[in-house]
């Protein structure tokens, strides 16, 4: 899911918290984070391979190959069909990555889910203000002197929209979010070009509803939830990695553009369940849970449904298919 994050200006501080109005911001990051409960200190660092997952997103950095064809699901009974579709949440605005099928399957749809729809971006800079600000501790504070420094340096390479003094007044989460995506945004990518943004588009201007699997608030808690010790090992693993982010989500990338997701499994959650099995599971695998439990009942009701959540939670050995299957529920690739 792609959250649209303001970034509040240094030298305003937040009045109100109220979802209406959003605050004046000197520019935006773009998170894609994968969002769920909050979770506890799981006793270890976080790895830049897992800081990706916690952003939630598989995001597109290269213009999608000519025979493109992400994978699709479909999960159904006598009267009832679901279709599952893997997605991306940003994309260069020249990206092509629709087929026939996924087409069919859209147009055949009553009904489209996201992993979120309040979104927007004056909900998300409030939230953001409430759960990612702390003007009063400074960042830098919390860090050794030498932290600090590459702080600066991250701050200055990433172009940073208010740079260090905007760094300054964020929650370690927020500030190693904002380092993470804040390239993507230099490199051209555009989140109103992303797969749900464009999926959401089209059902409502067929006339169509949009629905939520969850709410902007559950997915931005589930980082600002987090231990402070959690939150720091998090930012002290982007300053030490962050350079290494592009060529990993690459290459995600691919895997999503040929529907290889046993190589999406291995790039997108293979470093997470090997090193950090409790937040794996927080994750992953309990919403899996929850999503696969919603879709059973889904299945007592007749009609046709087009679900598509990040890339990750239709891949691996405990994805929402499998997740299906444990209840009887048989999902087939189309």
């Amino acid at each position: 899911m792609l959250l649209l994050l303001q970034i509040p200006n240094p030298d305003s501080r937040p009045k109100s918290i109220a979802r209406e109005r959003a605050p004046t911001c000197c520019g935006r990051v773009i998170g894609g984070f994968e969002p769920g409960e909050a979770c506890r200190d799981t006793g270890g660092m976080i790895r830049p391979a897992l800081l990706v997952r916690l952003l939630s997103a598989l995001l597109l950095l290269l213009p999608a190959a000519l025979c493109a064809r992400p994978a699709l699901w479909v999960v159904k009974d006598a009267d009832t069909t679901i279709y599952l579709f893997g997605t991306v949440h940003l994309l260069p605005g020249d990206a092509g990555w629709r087929d026939p099928a996924l087409d069919h399957a859209l147009e055949a749809s009553d009904t489209l889910y996201l992993e979120t729809v309040d979104d927007d971006p004056a909900n998300m800079a409030a939230l953001v203000m409430h759960y990612g600000l702390s003007p009063g501790k400074r960042l830098s504070a919390q860090l050794s002197p030498s932290e600090a420094h590459r702080l600066q340096l991250a701050a200055n390479k990433a172009k940073v929209p208010g740079g260090m003094p905007a760094l300054e007044m964020m929650r370690p989460w927020l500030a190693a979010l904002t380092l993470t995506t804040a390239p993507l945004l230099q490199a051209g990518l555009d989140p109103a070009q992303g797969v749900d943004k464009q999926l959401r588009a089209t059902m409502e201007k067929r006339g169509k509803p949009v629905l939520g699997l969850e709410t902007a608030e559950q997915q931005v808690r589930f980082l600002a939830d987090m231990p402070q010790a959690a939150q720091l090992a998090m930012l002290r693993s982007t300053l030490r990695e962050v350079d290494k982010g592009i060529a990993q989500l690459t290459a995600m990338v691919k895997a999503w553009q040929q529907g290889d997701t046993d190589q999406l499994a291995r790039l997108g959650e293979g470093d997470m369940r090997e090193h950090e099995p409790q937040l794996y599971q927080r994750l992953l695998v309990q919403r899996n849970e929850a999503w696969a439990q919603r879709i059973s009942t889904m299945l007592e009701q007749p009609g046709t449904v087009f679900i598509a959540v990040g890339a990750a939670h239709l891949a691996g050995p405990d994805s929402v298919q499998v997740q299906l299957q444990k209840r009887g529920v048989e999902s087939t690739r189309q």
